[in-house]
């Protein structure tokens, strides 16, 4: 197989169109007033580096854009850019060792200043500089250099062949920053930074009026946005805090809001408030899972600053394999999915279910709970209540962990559940949730993030954007563990770490054709799904609401589900 057809291969998945616009509705700029949104769980910042929190990505894609964008559909489009660069048309050179992409001309910044190649140039910096913990620094894996070959003109060079090459600086989850906003921002200085992370300069169609943390976010029309007519909002209020629940509500039956995000309720309390005829329920299926994670290091905090780093030790008894194991195998995943998800969840034991051809079926056996053969799994390994109390022990010390997650009915509801089967499996669990705000803030300072990871296990989903999933796989190696030195960013959260994961992941980099790449993937899903450090549940479709009166909606589980907000409009309907 030839390099041209290695890169084609590689991205069979991937179709390349121009940017969506809405179909039917044109006007002025601003014409249909304020954008009511609420995402339950309110962000933290709007510097997307700074947090691997969905909210923040998401709220920060209304400002912050990308050289490509994928759709709803997963097509890769054009954004900042002229066109998508391929070995056909010149911008990925032969060998596959660099990709160069054409800004669109005369895209401006919000404050009116030209957005130059040397934007991407910073941001790559800004994100790979020493001690920045910058969260997307997986997407900038393999990155020999990036040059401004002149003010729109961007070279990205690789360190080796690159079969699929558009991670940097794509999706929005890396999207392009401002160089002069950002300047004095690198390295440790990137959260001292507050004026920039809470209101960045961006090119997208709103401007940020007012960010209050954790909070309300009050945007603008952008009128600088290079697309005529867009956006249609001249305002968007964007509420967080509450639950999903109250937020479903403000959407299908009191309709004070015109979108609600993760709509993570009863399946049943759901129908129920769609059928008062103000709202739609919408679900996209992507790699989104609901999972656990079980933290390889010590959290314990008699270990002061130590706790939950490697200087600080293994746990206990959770990178047993054995337990994590038997842990797994005591969970019914169906039941998780019919009283939390219905038609938005399906039983999972990958952590990367989709697109299909990476999905592994070598775990399957999780979709039939065993808590039979749990017990004696551990029988076997000689891992028993040796004094009564109905509580395992492993070395002489019981098997008692702490389960947190995010504040929501159905996470509690599961965690319930959860609890149950590991109590009749012998291990205790000690239940904990955390406002959502916090729990996936970027907060250094705070010991509740899902970073920190001060607990023994947990719960949350997270995903990918794009079709291609090396940078999301690369989460993994063990230079992605969050630590003190990195200001707890990173995207290891259970802090597995495994050299021969390490040189997967290093061979997935340059492994061409699409077939050989998902023999790779899923080689590496494998091994962490058999480290038993995570444990998947769900594969969640993503399901919010909106009302009928909004038109335009494309909602995308690839990218923000707020990829195409500049095409939104009010219908009148």
């Amino acid at each position: 197989m030839n390099l041209r057809t290695a890169l084609l291969g590689a991205t069979a998945a991937v179709a390349f169109a121009p940017m969506a616009i809405a179909d039917g509705h044109e006007g002025e700029r601003g014409r249909d007033g304020q954008l009511n949104i609420i995402y339950w769980q309110a962000p933290s910042t709007l510097n997307p580096y700074l947090s691997g929190g969905t909210k923040e990505v998401e709220s920060a894609s209304l400002v912050l854009e990308s050289l490509g964008r994928f759709s709803n559909t997963g097509e890769l489009l054009p954004w900042l850019a002229a066109e998508i660069p391929t070995v056909e048309n010149g911008g990925v050179a032969e060998d596959l060792t660099s990709i160069t992409w054409t800004l669109q001309e005369g895209v401006l910044w919000s404050d009116g200043t030209p957005l130059t190649a040397a934007d991407a140039v910073f941001t790559w910096q800004y994100c790979t500089a020493e001690g920045g913990g910058c969260a997307q620094a997986s997407y900038f894996d393999g990155v020999k250099s990036v040059e401004a070959v002149d003010d729109l003109t961007i070279l990205i060079t690789f360190d080796a062949p690159k079969p699929f090459p558009y991670t940097a600086l794509v999706g929005s989850e890396s999207p392009i920053i401002q160089a002069a906003q950002f300047a004095g921002c690198l390295g440790a200085a990137a959260p001292t930074c507050v004026d920039a992370n809470f209101g960045p300069i961006g090119t997208g169609p709103f401007v940020v009026d007012d960010f209050k943390a954790n909070d309300v976010i009050q945007f603008s029309a952008n009128e600088n946005f290079r697309i005529e007519g867009q956006p249609a909002f001249s305002n968007v209020l964007f509420k967080g805090g509450g639950d999903a629940a109250s937020a479903a509500r403000a959407v299908l039956e009191t309709g004070e809001f015109d979108y609600a995000w993760n709509l993570q309720i009863d399946p049943t309390v759901l129908s129920d408030m769609e059928s008062a005829g103000l709202g739609t329920v919408v679900t996209a299926f992507g790699t989104s899972v609901e999972r656990l994670h079980l933290n390889q290091t010590n959290p314990d905090p008699a270990l002061g600053d130590l706790r939950a780093t490697a200087d600080g030790g293994p746990h206990p008894f959770l990178t047993n394999r054995i337990i994590g194991q038997a842990m797994s195998m005591a969970i019914d995943r169906s039941l998780l999915v019919e009283i939390g998800y219905g038609a938005g969840g399906q039983p999972t034991c990958n952590v990367l279910p989709a697109p299909a051809i990476y999905a592994s079926t070598a775990n399957d056996a999780c979709l039939t709970p065993d808590m039979e053969g749990a017990k004696a799994l551990l029988d076997e390994a000689g891992i028993v209540d040796s004094d009564g109390d109905g509580i395992r022990e492993f070395d002489g010390i019981p098997l008692v962990v702490s389960y947190q997650t995010s504040t929501n009915a159905v996470r509690q509801d599961a965690q319930a559940l959860i609890k149950q089967w590991w109590g009749e499996l012998g291990i205790q669990a000690d239940l904990r949730n955390i406002d959502a705000s916090v729990f996936f803030g970027g907060d250094p300072a705070s010991p509740d993030t899902f970073q920190k990871f001060f607990a023994d296990v947990e719960m949350y989903t997270n995903n990918f954007a794009g079709v291609d999933p090396e940078a999301y796989m690369a989460n993994w190696t063990c230079k992605e563990w969050p630590s003190p030195e990195s200001q707890w960013q990173g995207s290891n959260m259970q802090r597995f770490c495994d050299p021969a994961y390490d040189t997967l992941a290093t061979k997935l980099a340059s492994t061409a054709g699409i077939d050989a790449r998902a023999a790779v993937v899923k080689q590496m899903n494998d091994m962490l799904m058999q480290s038993y450090s995570i444990i998947p549940l769900v594969h969640r479709g993503g399901v919010s609401a909106h009302a009928n009166t909004l038109g335009g909606i494309k909602i995308s589980d690839w990218d923000s589900e707020l990829w195409n907000i500049a095409s939104w409009y009010r219908s009148g309907e």
